[in-house]
């Protein structure tokens, strides 16, 4: 059997970890074993639908690389389809006409609940042959009284459902239009979905679409409900726990692999291994190896897993990531060269790519103003002399590299009987503006010669007392 798995998300709200793990699994399970992953949107909520919500669905997918093999395929395209199959199964009595009101509906919930009783339909309808003038009629499906539905979980196991306690589900509202549970089985049949990876949240679904499925004649697929991601606290995900849109983790400077990395491994392990590139995702990977217990969602963890794969990563894979960063900063920044060898100096000193354009942005732009506390240390009258002379050592320098630079500095240092750091330290807050930057030799390569002549004048300027 060829492995053909699905994410399909509804775009009533914006896509977010919680969606993307899911949408994460699913990827993984069908490229683990050479299958087809297809990506479906159920819009059919057209009330609470967003253009908006789609588009995050789209480029959030394509941002972490989770590329479809089919899709997106619209829900709301599919109408005639859905409607056919209704009436099939309206003739085949499958299906029957329920012409219940709101308010006959809920007296029937008041009731039940008084009694105690689980509130579900009662089936007063499924005899029913003739129309009730006035009242547009929803479609439920004609679910089986006896027998039980057996749901072989990948995730929880063997879950067991009594037909008795499933009522008629409604598969077409009284506008026509059908319902989600109704779609998704008619789209599972036609797709060929063999594998189907969601939300725990959706087990309840699942025996009533496994009746559907046996009704029209379809073999149903297998399940995996995998356990919601809960928040620090042990509290639902939320907003601020990091249920944000997943763009906003583009847009923060995470890399798409780091994120995929983070989601993998809340409920799923390979031994111990902590840090996965997108193959031995794939290589490893097995549904059946999920956990069944909910996963806490930890931002520091996140982060560290960040800074490890922008350690590994290809600085021709950062650098336009980086730029990407400083443009959303104001900087624009083209010089693929100074892009790359920023990525290489700073990569282990930041844990997101926008932390790193905010820390480097003395690269790009001048500063405005010496951090005070430093400058008011390292800027004096004593260090200007060195200053000055380093200027001067920079400007007889032939071939421009950080090995020439570090001969300058120490140069200087050694003629002046001062250690290294006495040199450097006066050297890197002229240039930066802070007492903290990459080593000052790759520093002050990176800056180029007239841009550190020049702040180096400016800096002896301050520590002369001038204007």
């Amino acid at each position: 059997m060829s492995v053909v798995t699905r994410f399909a998300p509804s775009p009533t709200g914006l896509l977010h970890i919680g969606g993307v793990r899911t949408a994460l699994f699913s990827w993984l399970y069908a490229r683990h074993t050479q299958g087809k992953f297809i990506l479906r949107i159920e819009d059919t909520d057209r009330e609470r639908s967003t253009d908006e919500a789609v588009r995050v669905i789209l480029e959030g997918m394509q941002w972490l690389g989770l590329d479809a093999d089919e899709g997106p395929y619209y829900q709301t395209q599919r109408y005639d389809r859905y409607r056919a199959v209704l009436a099939q199964m309206l003739e085949r009595g499958e299906a029957y006409r329920c012409y219940c009101t709101r308010a006959e509906l809920e007296a029937l919930r008041e009731r039940q609940l008084a009694l105690k009783e689980k509130p579900r339909y009662d089936g007063r309808c499924r005899q029913r042959t003739e129309p009730r003038p006035g009242v547009e009629p929803v479609i439920r499906y004609r679910n089986p009284l006896l027998g039980a539905v057996i749901v072989d979980d990948q995730v929880h196991g063997r879950v067991v459902f009594e037909n008795a306690q499933l009522d008629d589900l409604i598969i077409a509202r009284s506008d026509g239009n059908p319902t989600y549970n109704f779609c998704v089985v008619v789209d599972d049949m036609d797709m060929g979905v063999t594998h189907v990876i969601r939300g725990d949240d959706h087990l309840n679904n699942t025996p009533r679409q496994m009746n559907m499925l046996h009704s029209l004649g379809a073999t149903p697929p297998i399940y995996a409900h995998v356990p919601m991601i809960l928040g620090p606290d042990g509290a639902k995900l939320s907003k601020r726990h990091g249920a944000v849109s997943v763009l906003q983790y583009q847009q923060q400077g995470y890399l798409p692999d780091a994120l995929l990395n983070y989601l993998v491994r809340l409920g799923w392990s390979h031994g111990d291994q902590e840090v996965f590139s997108r193959q031995e995702m794939i290589a490893a990977f097995d549904i059946k190896d999920v956990n069944k217990a909910a996963s806490a969602f930890n931002p520091e963890k996140l982060l560290w897993l960040n800074q490890q794969h922008m350690m590994r990563a290809p600085v021709s894979v950062l650098a336009p990531a980086l730029s990407a960063q400083l443009a959303a900063l104001g900087v624009a920044a083209s010089d693929d060269r100074l892009l790359e060898g920023v990525v290489d100096a700073q990569r282990e000193r930041a844990r997101t790519l926008q932390e790193m354009a905010q820390n480097s942005l003395y690269f790009f732009r001048d500063f405005e103003t010496f951090d005070d506390k430093a400058a008011k240390k390292l800027l004096t009258a004593e260090s200007a002399p060195w200053l000055l002379a380093l200027s001067d050592g920079f400007a007889a320098v032939g071939q421009w590299n950080a090995g020439a630079v570090h001969e300058v500095i120490s140069g200087v240092a050694s003629r002046h009987s001062l250690g290294l750091g006495k040199v450097a330290q006066p050297l890197r807050v002229a240039l930066t503006g802070g007492a903290v930057s990459p080593p000052i030799d790759i520093t002050v390569a990176l800056l180029g010669r007239e841009t550190v002549r020049a702040r180096i004048e400016r800096a002896v300027r301050y520590a002369l007392g001038a204007s």
